[in-house]
């Protein structure tokens, strides 16, 4: 979504395969410890869209062992999966708030030379290239082979395929107006797009960038996320109030579970074992758990401040919420539904991300 408030852009390099790329972001921020520092186990990764960085949380602990500079409105984030390369999207549009009329946003000068994927080592700590990443890059996902980024380009309507290791932007494909959310079936075979104002989800072959379907869902659709299983996909939607339960077989929406009537659903993620969702609610300050099988609330809990990106680590046990206004990250205790602990980020928190440490023998 389109935030509305412009903030100085710092001249970002876009080739790809510049390998010490000049960086957006404060010019006080630099790596904080040695690569021989980072613990094994697992690591979280947020984007901090305003302080233009990378905090590296240890979930081992719950502490900040790394914060790495990454450029211009850091906001979509993942995890190559073995762990050794982070991609953060990175965009040269202006923040729009939503109280600020689109032509008024349209006035404000974009710069797409900052626009593009910062591809971070994690052992050095250091942005290695920016890959193309079409318009506006916001939300991504990664094949499971990690050879593919899959992203959606807000401003254009489009999606973009990158090849991560040519480096080079493959296929662009028209998904409807604003997409945001993208999420890979966990067979790697289907990826899920949502169109904020088309009130959509476009179904794209994953080999091909092909549109093999649309299903429509409720209002400002945000994120997707899959079961374990690739049965079932549930989709956020922000102005609706609701999450949908997408029969993925049929390409149809089976059942809609409406959140209370605070809520802006933003973030979804399923556990591992597929018995709950959890969903970030933005403006309501929560997370709801749903219980799938029945499509209703199980549980809700008070996290920081219009929670966007969340996260749960491996096993289930954790959930990560980015709290932008708060700058700062929950940890939640998935057993007792209980905030462990409240961490202090960069400013404007917006995505996390989860994965292994490059030093845990992967």
């Amino acid at each position: 979504m389109l935030d509305k408030t412009v903030i100085p852009l710092v001249l970002l390099a876009a080739a790809c395969g510049k390998e010490r790329p000049s960086l957006g972001g404060r010019a006080d921020t630099v790596p904080t410890a040695p690569a021989a520092a980072l613990p094994a186990g697992e690591l979280a990764y947020v984007t901090n869209e305003d302080s233009q960085n990378l905090t590296v949380i240890a979930t081992a602990n719950d502490s900040v062992v790394a914060t790495i500079p990454v450029g211009t409105r850091p906001r979509g984030v993942k995890v190559s999966p073995d762990g050794r390369t982070v991609y953060v999207a990175l965009s040269g549009s202006p923040k729009c708030p939503p109280s600020m009329p689109d032509e008024e946003c349209e006035k404000l000068k974009a710069d797409k030379t900052k626009d593009g994927i910062a591809e971070v080592d994690v052992a050095t700590r250091r942005v290695t290239r920016v890959l193309p990443g079409g318009s506006d890059p916001e939300q991504f996902d990664i094949s499971s082979d990690g050879q593919r980024l899959y992203i959606a380009n807000e401003d254009a309507g489009t999606a973009s395929i990158v090849n991560l290791k040519s480096g080079s932007l493959d296929t662009t494909v028209s998904v409807g107006a604003e997409p945001e959310g993208v999420r890979i079936s966990p067979d790697g075979k289907l990826v899920y797009i949502t169109a904020e104002s088309d009130t959509a989800i476009r179904v794209l072959d994953a080999a091909t960038g092909g549109i093999l379907a649309r299903i429509k869902v409720d209002r400002r659709p945000r994120d997707v996320a899959f079961s374990p299983d690739g049965k079932h996909a549930y989709a956020t939607a922000e102005v609706g109030g609701t999450v949908s339960i997408i029969d993925v077989a049929g390409n149809r929406v089976k059942a809609t579970v409406r959140l209370p009537k605070d809520a802006r659903p933003m973030g979804v993620r399923v556990s591992p074992e597929g018995k709950r969702v959890y969903v970030s609610t933005g403006r309501g300050g929560t997370v709801v758990i749903i219980n799938p099988a029945t499509s209703r609330i199980v549980g809700s809990l008070k996290v920081g401040q219009r929670p966007w990106g969340i996260a749960l680590t491996s096993d289930g046990k954790k959930l990560y919420t980015a709290n932008g206004p708060s700058n700062d990250v929950s940890v939640v205790d998935t057993d007792s539904l209980l905030v462990r602990k409240t961490i202090p980020v960069g400013k404007i928190p917006w995505g996390v991300a989860i994965g292994p440490s490059p030093t845990s023998g992967n």
